[in-house]
């Protein structure tokens, strides 16, 4: 019972960032319907750029590679917006979509060639600080990982619902026509949108390069498909349901680790959102109606 309680923990705690990814592929579908297949990409992207501050500042802190990963995912963020929606018409779906899925591959093949596909070894926070209660630890990066992941979904429900920007970002998800007669600008909405799904991926690629300890180009194929089953599991365009289901699947995929392997770990999660897609195809927060 010590290891699985062990294990779940660990899962959960480190399961945050997959809320985080979760989070930007539903942000930009509740506001677009559209899918941003290249988001995962561009998260692990935004951590390989942050590596750049130590080629040019020889040991320098952690916390500058952190600020440098989350600028670059906001900028990042817009790029995806500019190349992959803002010029291809919005009526086209399957255009939009396979402009991500080139995106996705463009952002892989620059990241391999850039690094020659070698792992990219991350600066870690906290890595040597162990909770004790008895048996049982708690790893200080772990910790670290879900208080900033904690603070970084705050922030987001914090703009979605105390700020005009917000409130702009739920008239357009709601009723896009609608919002542009009211003077918004749907255009910068959705803009504003990219921008922030980046800042939020630029630290959710930091955190994982920061607890696993290392960057690996054959991180961005994973994530996307982790990101794409906690949008599901939580139901698509449902924040709080990819922040439930991120934190669900870290835990279940750990637990399974712990009993069959990291081979046979994803197998098992991918079985599971097919049992939610047969059982729960709406996810376990589904949104009430639709877009008129």
């Amino acid at each position: 019972m010590l290891d699985i309680l062990q294990a779940v923990s660990d899962g959960v705690l480190f399961g945050a960032t997959y809320a985080l990814i979760g989070i930007g592929f539903t942000l930009v579908f509740g506001v677009m319907h559209k899918l941003n297949l290249s988001y995962a990409a561009a998260s692990v992207g935004s951590a390989y750029a942050g590596l750049l501050v130590l080629e040019v500042m020889a040991g320098a802190p952690a916390w500058l590679v952190f600020l440098c990963a989350f600028a670059a995912g906001g900028a990042l963020g817009y790029a995806v917006y500019l190349t992959c929606f803002h010029f291809i018409p919005l009526r086209s779906p399957l255009a939009t979509l396979m402009a991500t899925v080139g995106m996705l591959l463009l952002i892989d093949e620059v990241i391999v060639h850039a690094t020659n596909g070698m792992p990219q070894a991350y600066p870690a926070i906290f890595d040597d600080v162990m909770l004790r209660a008895g048996a049982f630890t708690l790893r200080g990066d772990l910790l670290l990982v879900f208080g900033v992941a904690v603070l970084c979904m705050i922030a987001l429900m914090v703009l979605l619902y105390r700020t005009r920007l917000g409130l702009a970002t739920r008239a357009v998800s709601q009723q896009s026509v609608a919002a542009q007669l009211c003077g918004i600008r749907v255009g910068q909405v959705n803009a504003m949108t990219f921008v922030i799904t980046g800042l939020l991926g630029g630290i959710a690629g930091a955190l994982i390069g920061a607890s696993v300890g290392a960057l690996s180009p054959l991180l961005t194929t994973p994530l996307t498909v982790k990101g794409l089953i906690v949008t599901v599991i939580g139901g698509l365009g449902s924040i709080p349901g990819a922040i439930v289901a991120g934190l669900l699947v870290g835990g279940f995929e750990n637990v399974l680790q712990h009993f069959r392997g990291v081979t046979e770990r994803d197998l098992y999660v991918m079985l599971l959102l097919f049992a939610f897609l047969v059982f729960r195809p709406d996810g376990l927060f589904a949104t009430k109606g639709g877009r008129d």
